[in-house]
C-alpha cells in the first residue's frame, strides 16, 4: 500500500503544478471519517521543498498527509531514507542514486524522473569568466558525481579539459589540461557560496545558489 502511495505522489510531483492549477472543480476533499495517509518526504529547501508545498493540498484532497522534512545538506537525505526517518525523497540526479547505491551497498529505487537543477560559477571577484587569473583557486562540491559535474562546467568555460569520456564521475585526476594553473578545493556543496569570501570562483548547485541569493 505504501509503495503504491509514494508512486501516487511522484507521479503528482511530475504532474503537480498542472493538477493543482487545472484541476477539476469536481475535486472532493477526501472524507473527514477517513484517516489520511501519512507520508514523509525528504527534500532541500530550495526549490524542492517549495515544489512539495504546491502539491500538498492536492494530497490532502486524495487522503495524503504529506509531511515535509527540510534538509540543508543533500548528503543525507539518501541515508535517511535508507534507515526508514522518511518515505521517499526528491532531490536527486540519476546519477547520484547510483553512485550512493554503488557506495553503500543499497538499493535505492527511482521511481520516476523529475527535473534536473542545472549548476552555475558564481564569483565575488571576477565579473567574466574569461578574467580568471592564473592560479585561481575554484571551489567544488566533494560528492562523487557532482563533483564531477561542476569539473563538466568548468571544461564547458573553457578552464580546463578532462579526459575523453570520463563524464559526471570525473576528479580533478581527470583534468588533462589546465591551462591557467586553477586549484580546484573540494568541500560539502552547502559550504559553497559561504566560501566566495575566500576563493576567486565556485561551482555551486542551484538549490544551494537560491538559498544564499546569488544572481
Amino acid at each position: 500500500m505504501k509503495k503504491n502511495l509514494i508512486l501516487i505522489l511522484c507521479l503528482l510531483l511530475s504532474l503537480g503544478i498542472l493538477v493543482g492549477c487545472g484541476g477539476s472543480d469536481n475535486n472532493q476533499p477526501a472524507d473527514n471519517n477517513e484517516q489520511a495517509t501519512k507520508i514523509v518526504v525528504g527534500a532541500t529547501a530550495k526549490p524542492h521543498a517549495e515544489i512539495l508545498e504546491v502539491i500538498k493540498p492536492k494530497l490532502a484532497e486524495e487522503g495524503i498527509d504529506l509531511v515535509i522534512r527540510e534538509f540543508t545538506d543533500y548528503v543525507l537525505i539518501n541515508p535517511a531514507l535508507s534507515e526508514g526517518q522518511i518515505d521517499a525523497n526528491f532531490f536527486q540526479h540519476t546519477p547520484y542514486l547510483e553512485d550512493y547505491n554503488s557506495k553503500n551497498n543499497e538499493n535505492l529505487k527511482e521511481v520516476v524522473k523529475v527535473h534536473n537543477e542545472p549548476m552555475g560559477v558564481y564569483s565575488k571577484k571576477i565579473t567574466d569568466i574569461n578574467e580568471v587569473p592564473d592560479n585561481a583557486t575554484v571551489g567544488i562540491p566533494n560528492d562523487a558525481t557532482n563533483g564531477g559535474r561542476a569539473l563538466l562546467v568548468l571544461e564547458s568555460a573553457g578552464l580546463i579539459t578532462l579526459k575523453e569520456g570520463v563524464g559526471v564521475l570525473a576528479t580533478d585526476n581527470d583534468i588533462v589540461d589546465n591551462p591557467k594553473n586553477i586549484k580546484i578545493q573540494m568541500m560539502d556543496a552547502p559550504m559553497l557560496p559561504r566560501a566566495l569570501e575566500d576563493l576567486d570562483l565556485c561551482v555551486i548547485n542551484s538549490n544551494y545558489a537560491l538559498e544564499a541569493n546569488l544572481n
